[in-house]
């Protein structure tokens, strides 16, 4: 129906690896006390996006000889959530090393490699990792966007039904599983998802962002638009306009794209080759798009 890219930065939630057996070449009570106050700190700075504290911490574990797998891991998934899943890939693999850590380093892995594009390789980890840990709840979700991306919708609809029966945090899955009925077309039950994304973590922008691009396709301009921040503006104009040119309401699409040009204030490159594709589906050039919404 359209070309939307997914972003699955955005929709990438770290969360607390609970559950994840630690090395054994910690074998007092007393260090594993340590090990686990540690980790369990480190987890709930990377819950609360709290980055530099758990860099910090990390650092500080690894500085003390603290031993633990899930160090590994935790340090992965902190690569991650700096937008650096090269590094993240590299230190998965090499926390994959250890027989507890397996089925998660999979996890983590397969999603990393997701980021890099690479995504025969990143289904394959992720099936894996699912083999392995079947409650693995984000390996789930990260599944589901993997057959999204070969339009795969009845698998992909299975991976979310469970990757929301086993995640601590179910926000990420209804949204990305409310992205993939829009690009189903199956607007209403998009809408429905990306509510109940919100209503787990209202703070939580690409949901937002969708409900809008949700309603701009049900023809809801206005309440796309609505509320907007001079910030938010020339990016919700733009997928508004373009929401508006895939359902064929191209008058509206000019419009749209017109005010998302002047709201920039400066030259808006994906607007504008969105407006010259709806001119050019006006005119009976039926072209496929060049450009998409903003994400």
């Amino acid at each position: 129906m359209m070309t939307l890219n997914r972003t699955l930065a955005c929709w990438l939630t770290i969360v607390a690896l609970a559950g994840a057996a630690w090395s054994p070449t910690l074998a007092s009570p007393a260090a594993s006390a340590i090990a686990d106050a540690r980790v369990a700190d480190i987890s709930r700075a990377l819950d609360e996006r709290r980055l530099v504290d758990a860099g910090r911490m990390l650092d500080q574990a690894l500085l003390a000889g603290v031993q633990d797998a899930r160090l590994d891991l935790l340090t992965g998934e902190l690569q991650l959530a700096r937008g650096r899943p090269a590094d993240a890939l590299e230190t998965f693999t090499r926390a994959g090393a250890a027989p507890s850590a397996h089925a998660a380093a999979r996890q983590g892995a397969g999603l990393a490699l997701s980021l890099l594009g690479k995504s025969d390789e990143a289904r394959a980890a992720l099936e894996e990792a699912v083999a392995a840990d079947p409650h693995a709840g984000r390996a789930w979700n990260g599944l589901g966007a993997e057959h999204d991306r070969r339009r795969e919708w009845a698998q992909a609809e299975a991976a979310y039904e469970r990757a929301l029966a086993t995640s601590a945090d179910p926000a990420p899955v209804y949204n990305n599983r409310g992205f993939s009925r829009l690009l189903q077309g199956r607007l209403d039950e998009a809408v429905a998802d990306f509510v109940q994304a919100l209503e787990r973590k209202p703070d939580m922008d690409a949901a937002r962002t969708n409900l809008r691009l949700a309603m701009a396709m049900r023809g809801e301009y206005d309440r796309a638009v609505s509320g907007a921040t001079p910030a938010e503006a020339a990016a919700l104009l733009n997928n508004a306009g373009f929401a508006a040119a895939v359902r064929g309401d191209y008058r509206q699409a000019d419009t749209l794209l017109t005010q998302a040009i002047k709201a920039r204030g400066e030259y808006y490159q994906r607007a504008s080759a969105n407006l010259q594709y709806a001119r050019d589906l006006a005119a009976g050039d039926q072209r496929r798009p060049t450009a998409n919404a903003d994400r």
